[in-house]
Formats: C-alpha cells, structure tokens, sequence
C-alpha cells in the first residue's frame, strides 16, 4: 500500500495544486469585481434634482464652478482636476446637523491627508455671513488642513445651482434668493471625470464607513 502511494504520490501532488488553481480561477470568474454606479439625474430621489435636469439620463457632470476659500483663494474645477473628492454644503452657524457632518468631514480628512489623489470641499450655503475670515477661523477651530480640505464661499446663486443642478443634493427652497435657505446632510463622492459616484448621509457613522469603503472601490478604477 505504501509503495502504491509513493508512485503516485507526485501525480496527487500536482493534481491537488491544478485543483487549488481551478477552483481559484471559477470563483474569480463568478464573483464579478466591485463598481460603483455613476448616478445620472434620472435616477435620483426627483425631490433633489432641478426639474432642467431630472431626466438627464447620461453624460451628466459636475458644472465649470469659480469660488473663495478660506484663505481667499479662487477655486475652480482645476483645483479638482484629475481627483476624486467629496463634497458636501454647510455653513458655520448652523447648530443641527453641521456640527455632526464636520466632525465627519475631519475624520475623513485624517484617513485621506496623505492620498494625494482624494480632496474635500465643503460649500457655505448662507455666504452672506459666511465671509472669507469666517471661513478661515471656523477652518482653524476645525483642524482643517488647507491642502486637503476647501471651504468655499462666492455667489449664492452659483452655489445654489451647483447643489440642485450639479451634486443632486439638496431639496429645494429657492434659486439662492435673499431669503433661501437649503440645508442637505448629504455627502457627494466625485471621481476624477466629475461624476457622481455616491451619495453619504453626513450624520450617519455607517454612512461614513460606506463612503470610506466606496473610495476604496474607486481608487481601484485607477489602479
């Protein structure tokens, strides 16, 4: 029995590694690679998209954009260009679900500070008050590393257009007029062609681990 075994004891050894091959190559071939869906206006909640846009079926992009930052900067799409980054809107006074999404947002800025390939921009949605030295105080108490993280403020109508228009956000109470007012817990996930790629209750701690496991799956894209 035993010289029976060793006779083909080499025969059971490659049979046994083609098998562990085999059955490798089956289970990747079954368990297809993970992608995030690229959202298109027509296939989100409708209560959050400009009615000029919510049958946009594709092609749809983040629009050209021209802001200040905290430290007075123009920020435009450029800053942007060939990153993925997360967007939301706040703005520094805000006492409810702002307090909560910033924490977030540096907790998000410490897992990504040294990725060059991630950036944030948070957009003040009451910039009349929320001024450049403002900003850069509240930048300042935050921990807000300026190489990383963009808090913009500029033309109310412009900002407003971009949360409706652009990120598909926020639900709407104006086009950005005196009195407006557009509040949103939403997080956006961009990825380098200005695309939306995901959407993060900013409030919610598993929403953000989605969001940190969503980036991930991104960054594969590129890889």
């Amino acid at each position: 029995m035993l010289k029976f075994f060793a006779k083909y004891k080499t025969f059971a050894i490659v049979f046994f590694i083609l098998s562990v091959i085999i059955i490798y190559i089956i289970y990747t071939l079954k368990v297809p690679e993970e992608r995030l869906p690229v959202y298109q206006p027509d296939m989100v909640n409708a209560e959050l998209v400009d009615s000029t846009v919510q049958y946009v079926r594709k092609y749809h992009k983040i629009a050209d954009f021209r802001l200040i930052n905290q430290n007075g900067d123009t920020i435009t799409q450029n800053y942007y260009k060939d990153k993925i980054y997360i967007a939301d809107f706040f703005f520094t006074t805000c006492l409810t679900i702002c307090p909560i999404m910033t924490d977030h947002m540096v907790k998000i800025q410490e897992k990504i500070k040294d990725d060059e390939n991630v950036l944030l921009l948070s957009h003040t949605v009451f910039p009349v008050a929320d001024s450049v030295p403002v900003l850069k105080k509240y930048a300042v108490e935050k921990g807000v590393i300026d190489e990383k993280w963009n808090l913009v403020t500029g033309d109310k109508k412009e900002i407003y257009e971009l949360a409706r228009k652009s990120y598909l956000a926020t639900k709407s109470t104006g086009d950005g007029g005196p009195y407006d007012m557009i509040h949103t817990e939403n997080f956006v996930l961009v990825d380098k062609d200005r695309q939306i790629r995901g959407f993060y209750d900013g409030t919610d701690p598993e929403a953000i681990e989605r969001l940190m496991h969503d980036l991930k799956v991104l960054k594969a894209e590129y890889n």
